[in-house]
């Protein structure tokens, strides 16, 4: 039987054989102690890829971005960020729920955010008002890469009105590979970046919270406080600590697979939402015709997974460390296949 071609996800990779041999050999010790030297070593080298002065190892990026809100805000403030944005959408209103944040949201068009909305969302200091303390920003969101000069400017505009800047980066190194910069150069417009070593970088378990020294003590005790402390975590960070030595450069081949399924499946009459692949994932349509969830389920019948919300009218396509070049040519396939057999009769 043939293996599974997965493209639901990043989330889906597992620990090449190096990384698995690395984490059978980690040195262990208390991390709440702060006597892991794994977790120690994987911190340091998160601080110093990103360009920050410290950082701290977390089970999840959900709870990096908590903890970066917890942080920066006290209870009756509000954050800014766009509509579509992960803190917002998919963290199960943590920002509300434990800290007390209200939130202020702007459109999100490609993953920019507009400077103009940005300001017209900032509160005038007033007692009535929530204070607006924190804007969110997402390098890449869903794919879309923001680049630089547009992310300077929603950032000045979040500076001169006195607000903290966290950067959801869960993908960051994604966008780094994909703009030709270092991650630090993406890094340094934010106060606070979280990035997930769980994703595309393959570690199986973990993401990466940075910022000054002075923030991460802060972060480091609202960790304990969730419940985000934890012991022998070495086990686990030891992928992690290589996946930032060994697994970023590889990422462009993630974007070249990508670029080259989305182009197989132009070539069969799947809609490619953009124009340009920037980064390892994009989202298709069926062809006029084509039931996306019969399509979906023809191709797991031929052993390619895809993740197909909206009753099937969207498809979300990931490619990641896992999926090679043949890859792509049997997923395209059976795209050709379940195109065909998913055809809805008139």
């Amino acid at each position: 039987m043939e293996r599974i071609i997965d493209l639901r996800s990043d989330t889906v990779t597992l620990p090449s054989p190096e990384m698995r041999r690395a984490i059978n050999e980690a040195e262990l010790g208390d991390d709440v102690y702060g006597e892991d030297p794994t977790v120690l070593a994987l911190e340091a080298r998160a601080a110093e890829l990103l360009g920050k002065e410290a950082a701290v190892y977390v089970p999840t990026g959900t709870m990096g971005n908590l903890l970066a809100v917890m942080s920066h805000c006290r209870s009756g403030d509000e954050m800014i960020c766009g509509r579509n944005t992960h803190t917002y959408g998919a963290e199960g209103g943590g920002a509300a729920r434990f800290v007390g944040v209200t939130t202020a949201t702007v459109a999100q068009v490609r993953g920019r955010l507009d400077p103009a909305e940005v300001a017209a969302a900032i509160r005038a200091d007033d007692p009535h008002n929530a204070r607006s303390a924190l804007l969110i920003v997402e390098q890449p969101h869903s794919g879309w890469v923001m680049p630089l000069a547009d992310l300077d400017a929603v950032v000045a505009v979040a500076r001169a009105r006195g607000l903290a800047v966290h950067m959801d980066g869960a993908r960051l190194f994604n966008a780094a590979v994909a703009l030709g910069v270092p991650a630090s150069e993406i890094a340094a417009r934010a106060d606070s970046v979280m990035f997930c070593i769980s994703k595309g970088l393959g570690a199986p378990v973990g993401s990466m919270l940075v910022g000054s020294a002075e923030f991460i003590t802060a972060a480091r005790r609202n960790r304990k406080a969730v419940g985000g402390g934890m012991r022998q975590v070495g086990v686990i960070a030891a992928g992690g600590l290589y996946a930032l030595h060994h697994m970023i450069d590889r990422l462009a081949e993630d974007h070249a697979n990508a670029r080259q399924l989305a182009a197989g499946l132009r070539d069969l009459g799947w809609a490619i939402d953009r124009e340009e692949i920037e980064t390892n994932i994009f989202f298709v349509r069926p062809p006029e015709g084509v039931d996306g969830r019969a399509a979906a389920a023809a191709l797991k019948a031929q052993g390619v997974v895809v993740n197909s919300p909206y009753g099937g009218r969207l498809m979300r396509l990931v490619t990641h460390y896992g999926i090679e070049e043949a890859d792509i040519e049997r997923a395209l396939a059976a795209f050709a296949t379940a195109s065909k057999t998913a055809m809805v009769l008139a």
